[in-house]
């Protein structure tokens, strides 16, 4: 049993981001050809593009702000004419922002997080879903987090954006499903980047002494479990939010 993409195309928004890069290539390495969606980072982006088609893969890169609806709509032309119908959309593209109190944080900052996780999700099953639809069967992948289940202080723009982002991901499922469209969101935990391994910053004590595995997960756990959930293998889940983050936090029943 393995993991074959073979023939599919997936799209990564945020593709050049340290989850994105990971996700982009392992879904390559099971044999889909990849869209590349980035923001600013061009270079990255036809960096990335160069190792996958050295892996042998189609690859494309496209441009667009992920909270205009125009310039999703472009990108999924884009995509179609560049590379054909796109099987997997995975949505990972998030605003970065300077966490502080309910109190002190700027409105700005919630109609940002509202925007790349509501409206980015909205705008991604407008412009995709309808193809999956005519042809049967398709993928959608939203990156959560596990913020959405923890609440913690600081958290606020961050966690009503995912909280939001969920419940259009839970609709989406009970909509898309008839069409053998499965729609199920992966929730990272605090995760070890390239970031991490080039500033030495892996460890982090206060954190893993909280996580039944003892440890902080990596980039490749996350994109292992987006390449699970792209894959015939999870044909019969959707509607799923799947904390990847060694137990942190256990949705409960």
């Amino acid at each position: 049993m393995q993991i074959d993409l073979t023939n599919k195309t997936a799209l990564i928004t945020g593709a050049t981001g340290d989850l994105g890069r990971v996700m982009a290539r392992t879904l390559a390495s099971c044999g889909a050809n990849i869209v590349l969606h980035y923001n600013n980072n061009e270079a990255k982006a036809n960096e990335l593009k160069q190792e996958i088609e050295a892996m042998g893969r189609q690859a494309m890169i496209v441009q667009a702000d992920v909270t205009n609806e125009q310039q999703i709509n472009a990108m999924k032309a884009k995509a179609t004419e560049g590379l054909g119908h796109v099987d997997i959309v995975v949505a990972n593209a998030v605003i970065q922002y300077q966490w502080t109190s309910i109190l002190e944080q700027p409105i700005a900052d919630y109609v940002s997080q509202f925007e790349s996780c509501v409206l980015q999700s909205v705008f991604l099953a407008k412009a995709f879903v309808p193809a999956m639809i005519e042809r049967g069967g398709g993928r959608v992948i939203g990156i959560n987090t596990e913020c959405a289940m923890q609440n913690f202080a600081g958290q606020s723009a961050y966690t009503a954006g995912k909280r939001g982002m969920d419940g259009v991901y839970r609709v989406l499922a009970k909509e898309a499903g008839e069409h053998q469209i499965t729609v199920n969101q992966v929730a990272p935990g605090w995760t070890i980047s390239d970031r991490d391994r080039a500033s030495g910053t892996e460890e982090n004590n206060d954190y893993a002494r909280n996580v039944p595995l003892k440890r902080r997960g990596t980039d490749q756990e996350i994109a292992n479990t987006v390449a699970f959930l792209a894959s015939d293998l999870a044909s019969f889940i959707t509607g799923a939010y799947i904390p990847v983050n060694g137990g942190n936090v256990m949705p409960a029943i």
